[in-house]
């Protein structure tokens, strides 16, 4: 068997982390939290002086893109799958670095192939 056939460890794991990522499906990165707020309505009973009730609890997503700080609210409906796409950022990052660090100890070891992509 030739050299060139015999596909390396670092090959591999290129291979398989590039599949997982297309097979990832959508991400979103950031965080979720619960938030409570008072309105400006003076009658409310979030304006009450003895025992103010808050409204909500309102689902926020926090994130960071582009160095940008942001923040969305989540319908109720939707933080199942906001949850799952969180969750699927993450490890699309563990990929991400996965990935990178194979492509680094492949060059270490075997320098650029004029064929490789």
């Amino acid at each position: 068997m030739k050299q060139e056939e015999i596909m390396t460890g670092e090959k591999k794991r290129i291979i398989q982390s590039k599949e997982r990522l297309f097979n990832l499906g959508a991400v979103l990165p950031g965080s979720l939290s619960k938030q409570w707020n008072v309105c400006g309505s003076a009658g409310c009973k979030c304006k009450n002086p003895d025992r103010p009730v808050k409204h909500g609890p309102y689902y926020q997503l926090s994130y960071t893109l582009k160095g940008k700080s942001s923040t969305a609210f989540v319908k109720k409906t939707a933080l199942k799958e906001v949850r799952a796409r969180i969750k699927r950022h993450k490890e699309f990052r563990e990929l991400c670095d996965t990935l990178v660090e194979a492509y680094v100890v492949e060059f270490r070891k075997h320098g650029i192939e004029e064929d490789q992509s």
